[in-house]
């Protein structure tokens, strides 16, 4: 496998964006080219960015396993948002960027072979994409994700100050578009058209809480979510394990 860095200009975001992508050896592509891979969406938490996953895991040797394509954008803290004070994130992420690699990799797998996935803050994105975005992704998981904005509102000044410029009023992200249960109710009613949906935490992850209440959302809606939570903490060990066993779920082999 190759790991490629790329700085490209993206307009959604108005500056160069780093990129990286794991793709197979030019040897590999005469058996099968790139256009017929299954491709991952890899998004990074809130003090990362897009080398986090390939320094930090071994999702190299996963993607050998798999002859899987993996993308890993940089979207600062943005909460992979169109922010409402600064960058479109979320269209970069979901139109701007698949554009992109389409043109300059002819990557164009069907939605069936196309996952999204994050840790923490990437997990909020990952459900994003796959919730607001169904017709792009045929999976998502969601690992140790913030999936609730509760926790924004017990803030330090500086974060809020920070955040506010992302979705503006903190005090009304309950219930807004910014808000995970929103998605999932609007989601639930067409609930043909929903990805598959994955999600886990650690039981001593400070999230467990959030995402066990993501949990019983998708029961109370009878949204399909094949949950997982075990010992383990928010670190990279606990997401290494994890998005192993994603991918054996979704494309096969022991994870």
């Amino acid at each position: 496998m190759a790991l490629v860095q790329i700085a490209h200009s993206a307009r959604s975001v108005g500056v160069n964006q780093p990129l990286w992508l794991i793709v197979p050896d030019p040897a590999e592509l005469a058996e099968r080219p790139l256009s017929e891979r299954p491709v991952l969406y890899l998004l990074h938490g809130l003090s990362d960015d897009a080398s986090a996953w390939a320094r930090y895991t071994s999702i190299e040797m996963v993607a050998r396993q798999y002859g899987l394509v993996v993308v890993m954008p940089t979207a600062g803290r943005s909460f992979y948002a169109d922010m409402r004070n600064g960058q479109a994130y979320f269209t970069y992420v979901t139109e701007e960027l698949p554009r992109y690699l389409t043109e300059l990799f002819n990557l164009r797998p069907p939605r069936e072979r196309t996952l999204v996935a994050g840790n923490s803050m990437g997990g909020y994105g990952a459900l994003k994409c796959g919730l607001l975005q169904p017709e792009r992704y045929g999976a998502v998981c969601s690992l140790s994700g913030v999936t609730s904005l509760q926790l924004l509102e017990s803030a330090t000044p500086k974060c809020r100050a920070e955040f506010e410029l992302v979705f503006g009023d903190l005090g009304a992200l309950t219930g807004s578009q910014h808000d995970p249960a929103v998605w999932l109710a609007d989601a639930a009613a067409t609930p043909g058209r929903i990805p598959r949906l994955h999600a886990c935490c650690g039981t001593e992850d400070e999230l467990i809480g959030l995402n066990r209440q993501f949990a019983a959302q998708c029961r109370a809606l009878g949204v399909p979510l094949q949950y997982d939570e075990e010992p383990g903490a928010h670190n990279w060990f606990y997401w290494d394990v994890a998005i192993r066993r994603f991918l054996a779920c979704e494309l096969g082999g022991a994870a």
